[in-house]
């Protein structure tokens, strides 16, 4: 069983409205070589929760972080503009998120919360909002 110390939250970098589902993220990987959907949980824009990987595989979403960590993408990312980025969460993709992560931090207690942004350079605009700040509460529920 894989020690998870860090769930990171992404966006796909898809434009606001995108229709893409995980079995559309899964067929990309697969074309680039991967094992399928490099994320463990993808949320499309109507806030259904799918799967991708299961958890005790490790995943293709964060260099350097996969080995201990749950990777949650939500559809989205990108402006209308398909180049901006920004948090293009639908309501549904937000209620979504939380339960889900809410669900995982109950699994991994002691797992850190965390954006892609917060670990990775070269990913400055991922997730598209500040996770830190959105999801602090969670750490006080565990208290």
């Amino acid at each position: 069983m894989r020690t998870i110390t860090l769930i990171i939250v992404h966006c796909t970098a898809n434009k606001a409205g995108s229709t893409l589902r995980m079995a559309d993220i899964d067929r990309y990987h697969r074309s680039l070589g991967w094992r399928g959907c490099g994320y463990h949980y993808v949320i499309p824009t109507d806030g259904t929760i799918e799967r991708g990987r299961p958890e005790e595989q490790i995943g293709a979403h964060c260099r350097n972080h996969n080995q201990h960590s749950i990777g949650v993408a939500y559809i989205g990312g990108l402006a209308g503009d398909g180049k901006t980025p920004c948090d293009t969460r639908t309501e549904a993709q937000k209620h979504a998120l939380r339960r889900l992560l809410g669900e995982l931090h109950k699994r991994y207690p002691k797992a850190l919360i965390v954006g892609h942004s917060d670990l990775d350079p070269h990913k400055p605009c991922c997730p598209g909002f500040d996770v830190g700040r959105e999801y602090m509460d969670m750490d006080m529920e565990l208290e």
